[in-house]
């Protein structure tokens, strides 16, 4: 991996983009993620690469749903397992939730090193990659429409971070609620699922680990108030805000 300066004043863009090119010469990530990681650094650069208000109104609102939950599952995609499998082992033990692979563009030796990287930042289970464990989500016809019968296929609560919409939409019609990381408020995705965290997944998961560690404590009432009172549609709108604001005052400088 390419030695970045912490003295650069994009470091901490350029070590992301490390850890994917590092994970395409691995075998983690596909070609086109590395084109959908460009998407989003672009919508990061627009909401002033900060966790802001919203978001951390979403990753409240998530936290609470996902101690709620009697079945979470986090999915994984290639991005993911080189961006940050270490929090999304660190997320599944704090909400004792499963985690389990999920592709678009899907091999099986990808699928493995994923399981292997998962594994090696220590997660002791991964699913979707036993055979005759599988079985389809009703709604969808990309390769993502294969999931674990023990795992997305019966959870309540699904985690997917950097995902599609077709496959948002299939979850929800599938009775599933969703929490989704999307720094494009616009997309699919993020107007779909029940909860929206509008922020970069590197700085985010973490914050959503240490918000469940807190939450943790809290009596069911409250935390079933906290997702009462938390609207994403809304959400998504102060995020878009985000953006003009961010927009508005950069213009200011120029």
């Amino acid at each position: 991996m390419q030695i970045i300066p912490k003295s650069h004043p994009r470091a901490k863009s350029l070590l992301i983009r490390e850890k994917l090119v590092n994970g395409f010469d691995n075998g983690l990530v596909a070609k086109e993620g590395l084109l959908a990681q460009g998407r989003g650094e672009a919508f990061d650069y627009l909401l002033g690469e900060k966790t802001g208000k919203a978001a951390m109104r979403a990753i409240k609102a998530a936290a609470a749903q996902l101690l709620l939950a009697e079945m979470p599952v986090i999915s994984v995609n290639g991005n993911i397992a080189a961006l940050c499998p270490k929090q999304i082992v660190k997320l599944s033990k704090q909400i004792k939730g499963k985690i389990e692979v999920n592709l678009f563009y899907t091999n099986e030796n990808r699928k493995q090193a994923i399981v292997k990287t998962l594994k090696k930042n220590g997660a002791s289970e991964v699913l979707g990659s036993k055979i005759g464990s599988s079985t389809k989500l009703s709604g969808i016809d990309s390769a993502r429409r294969i999931v674990d019968k023990n795992g997305i296929f019966v959870a309540d609560v699904v985690v997917v971070p950097l995902e599609d919409g077709d496959r948002t939409t299939a979850l929800r019609k599938a009775g599933k609620t969703v929490i989704t990381f999307d720094l494009n408020p616009l997309s699919r995705t993020s107007q779909t699922a029940n909860i929206t965290i509008v922020d970069n997944v590197t700085r985010s998961v973490d914050l959503l680990v240490e918000e469940c560690k807190k939450m943790s404590k809290n009596n069911k009432k409250s935390l079933y108030k906290i997702i009462a009172d938390f609207d994403n549609k809304k959400n998504l709108r102060e995020s878009v805000n985000q953006i003009r604001d961010n927009l508005t005052r950069r213009s200011k400088i120029a």
